[in-house]
């Protein structure tokens, strides 16, 4: 990759993490470009060089945060031993969770928006992860691999409430 490209790359994922962190903290209706350029720190007008829409920009975002999860799961299920595949992927998601509470937020705020690439963007992210999960699931020949995976993704998005309200007595076995 050429020097400017690799720059370029780099500014494009500055923007993202800055947009990320803005519409956690504000919303996404009520975020602005302007507010992602002051943190990325850069000119607004420099934004629209990658993203032509702030839909745009918040379904890149989205991706990252969701391509965060599946990477770290696929790379959890390669290493993992088999009786510890899902305890695994629980502190693979907590440390997620702890280092990354933005994305968390953002999917969060994301799944009560109904625009419709932004409903769909959530719908393939929950289905990538589901089929990740599943299929890890099944070569591991867990009983009931389907009703596990709903466990599992049921389990993570009471995860995500706890985070989000400081409830952590709501994770308590």
């Amino acid at each position: 990759m050429a020097k400017n490209e690799t720059a370029s790359v780099n500014r494009r994922m500055d923007i993202i993490s800055a947009a990320i962190e803005v519409f956690a903290e504000t919303g996404y209706y009520r975020a602005t470009t302007m507010q992602v350029a002051k943190r990325a720190g850069i000119s607004q007008p420099y934004i629209f060089r990658f993203f032509q829409t702030k839909e745009e920009l918040l379904l890149a975002a989205l991706e990252a945060s969701w391509q965060r999860i599946a990477d770290s799961f696929l790379q959890v299920i390669g290493t993992s031993m088999p009786a510890r595949l899902e305890q695994d992927l629980i502190v693979a998601y907590e440390e997620i969770m702890n280092a990354h509470r933005s994305e968390t937020l953002l999917q969060m705020q994301a799944q009560t928006i109904q625009e419709e690439p932004i409903l769909k963007a959530m719908q393939a992210g929950f289905r990538d992860i589901r089929g990740i999960v599943l299929e890890a699931f099944q070569r591991n020949g867990a009983n009931n691999a389907e009703e596990r995976t709903k466990l599992f993704l049921a389990k993570g998005m009471l995860c995500n409430i706890s985070m989000a309200l400081g409830l952590p007595e709501l994770m308590e076995e």
